[in-house]
This record gives C-alpha cells, structure tokens and sequence, in this order.
C-alpha cells in the first residue's frame, strides 16, 4: 500500500514487515517479490542478490 492508502506502484515501492526470531531472517522472506534487494548501512549501499543457483552474493 502507498503512503495515501491505494497500491503501491511496483513491487520495489511496497512496505514489507519481516519477522525475526532471535537474530534469525529467512531469506525466503526476503526474496518473495524480487531476487536483488538493497542494504543501506551507514552511507554505503550494499546490494544482497539472488542467483538462479539458490546462492547469495553481497557486493558493495
């Protein structure tokens, strides 16, 4: 949903919660909509993808 309460544009738009249990994500939860997500940390920009071979690869 939009900050005015109608849809979102495109998936990359949409506000997600994700739940942790411990200090434990799964990825599954991640990647439900895109296989690439952006990590903001600090003033970099990190960028987690997903490969066609189930893999993670974290490239600055």
């Amino acid at each position: 949903m939009g900050a005015a309460g109608g849809h979102a544009e495109n998936a990359s738009e949409a506000t997600k919660t994700l739940i942790m249990r411990g200090n434990r994500l799964d990825s599954r939860d991640l990647f439900t909509t895109e296989r690439e997500i952006i990590i903001a940390h600090g003033e970099e920009s990190y960028r987690l993808r997903l490969t066609s071979q189930n893999k993670l690869i974290l490239t600055k």
